[in-house]
């Protein structure tokens, strides 16, 4: 029978999640494949205050009475920055890597199994599907940059709140570009930026500057943000324009 094995994460993910973990195995065991830690907690980005310890449940079937299970422990969880699992089965998994190869690159590279089988490590992503979807990401994040822009109205705290918590999201992404020009991506934030620049050519300095400022929260004005905005945004429109170059 499988058991937790949590001795490989940080002291500080084991103690938040194990009860979680053992509560959720406790009632609910035998549909469950394996559990997965995925994201920043399992690297040295991680940050006990402000990080939330996310994962995956991969059930052997879906079953929508786990969700049951899961759903009355989420407020005394979330507080504890637990997030709200993501749930897969064996079969989704196999049949949404073209869709999501972004995501699934991610949960390759970056999780640590605790229970069951690590099914993650052998997934396949194939370039033309990590191609495509890297072309639409770019162009999303476009017309949210304008539209953030538009709908901050100018305020400091909307600007910097925005940029703050989009960089989480383009790290995904520039590990996927980086995949696409040959390169194994990092793990770390601050070397996927560096190698994105060296592969790509792009000056993607505002991606440190938006790093430095999540760290650090130090109060930006109007001008700054302003500047961040036309460099984030230009940074950005480089990256698709060299992706829609590619050819597969």
């Amino acid at each position: 029978m499988s058991e937790l094995k949590l001795d490989r994460l940080k002291p500080e993910v084991s103690e938040r999640i194990k009860p979680f973990l053992e509560e959720v195995l406790s009632g609910y065991r035998d549909n469950i494949h394996s559990i997965h830690i995925v994201g920043s907690s399992i690297t040295d980005d991680f940050n006990p205050k402000t990080s939330d310890v996310n994962s995956i449940f991969v059930l052997k079937k879906m079953d929508l009475k786990f969700l049951e299970v899961i759903a009355p422990r989420g407020k005394k969880y979330g507080k504890k920055k637990v997030a709200a699992p993501l749930i897969m089965t064996p079969e989704y998994i196999k049949s949404s890597t073209d869709v999501f190869p972004i995501e699934f690159l991610s949960f390759k590279l970056i999780h640590e199994t605790v229970f069951g089988e690590d099914i993650l490590k052998d997934i396949e992503i194939h370039i033309s599907d990590l191609r495509h979807q890297c072309e639409r990401e770019l162009k999303a994040k476009l017309i949210w940059l304008r539209q953030g822009y538009i709908s901050s109205l100018g305020d400091t705290k909307t600007l910097t709140e925005g940029f703050i918590s989009s960089i989480a999201g383009y790290m995904p992404l520039f590990r996927g570009i980086i995949l696409l020009f040959g390169k194994q991506p990092p793990v770390l934030q601050h070397d996927v930026i560096k190698v994105l620049s060296e592969v790509t050519g792009v000056d993607c300095n505002v991606f440190e500057k938006v790093l430095w400022e999540k760290k650090e929260k130090k109060k930006l004005s109007i001008e700054e943000l302003n500047t961040i905005f036309e460099d984030y945004y230009a940074a950005t429109e480089k990256l698709g324009r060299i992706v829609d170059e590619i050819k597969i």
